[in-house]
């Protein structure tokens, strides 16, 4: 197939990339590289450098390439920044979206892979794990609010223009390439810091749980949702709550290293408790999580490690 990839120079965009590559298809890659990194782009893969808000450049790229399938992971996905710029989260993540839309249906777009946050569209739910049905959605953050619109605006497509989509609601994605020096990304924030032998920061007390979910799983989610059947929204996690002094923990004793953490502030827009239910993934998409949480550890920290 004829693959676009949105985002393909970031950490989950670049696995996806070369693993549709690998499995044969024809794949194009739009980024503005303001996070992702051009060593992370696969060199069998057609690079356009362009902002997803540039609305005549995505139209052109579209008309050119004549994509089956985009895979839309490109985002502002920082929780912080869209809590103190929200405009420009919602230009991004609502009008570079609506872009791509709006080319797609008049160049023969079939399907759209949409990279959604479990983490976020819920709020503070009070059924953990969470399935995908649960409601009310209130998310904590505009982030949030944007990913869970963008779902609204692909059913509305779907409807209107034929236009399928599968909108994997990701919990907390984490493994090689992710970048450590970034707001989120505990484990590759955590790795790094003990790695180069200083005391990472943990925000709040650090019983906040999450699902924390390894990124050959999800890059394995998106190849069984391209010939899914199903349309519509799809939990991508564990099931399994993890809070954030067990991740450190982990990751500590595969560095080998004494070092304690340091305690800070709590973060404004983030919730106290995230873990997604998973059954309807197995039925959806054929897709079920594979890496144990130790297995990933390890990876990302050797990874980290190599990469020093």
């Amino acid at each position: 197939m004829n693959i676009l990839v949105t985002g393909g120079a970031g950490f989950i965009g670049s696995h996806i990339v070369d693993e549709f590559i690998c499995l044969g298809h024809q794949v194009a890659v739009i980024d503005d590289l303001s996070t992702g990194k051009k060593e992370f782009i696969n060199k069998k893969a057609h690079f356009f450098k362009v902002d997803i808000r540039d609305k005549r450049e995505i139209a052109s790229i579209i008309k050119k390439i004549r994509p089956d399938i985009i895979s839309h992971h490109a985002a502002q996905i920082s929780v912080r920044n869209s809590v103190e710029n929200p405009g420009e989260d919602a230009q991004v993540n609502i009008l570079g979206l609506l872009n791509l839309l709006e080319a797609g249906r008049l160049y023969g777009l079939k399907k759209v892979l949409f990279a959604s946050s479990g983490g976020v569209v819920y709020g503070e739910a009070d059924r953990i794990p969470t399935p995908e049905s649960y409601d009310p959605k209130l998310p904590l953050s505009p982030y949030g609010i944007t990913k869970l619109a963008g779902e609204f605006y692909l059913s509305v497509y779907m409807r209107n223009y034929k236009i399928d989509y599968v909108a994997l609601r990701y919990s907390n994605v984490y493994g090689p390439r992710q970048n450590p020096h970034g707001e989120a990304g505990v484990v590759a924030i955590f790795s790094n810091s003990l790695l180069t032998g200083l005391p990472p920061v943990i925000n709040g007390d650090g019983r906040q749980t999450r699902d924390y979910i390894f990124v050959k799983d999800v890059v394995n989610a998106n190849v069984r949702a391209i010939s899914a059947k199903y349309s519509g929204p799809v939990n991508i996690g564990t099931g399994i709550e993890t809070d954030v002094l067990a991740v450190f923990s982990g990751i500590k004793n595969h560095v080998r290293t004494d070092i304690s953490p340091r305690f800070g502030p709590a973060k404004k827009g983030e919730q106290r408790r995230s873990c997604l239910n998973v059954n309807l993934a197995k039925k959806a998409i054929n897709w079920q999580p594979a890496v144990t949480l130790s297995r990933g550890l390890e990876n990302t920290v050797l990874y980290f490690r190599a990469d020093r």
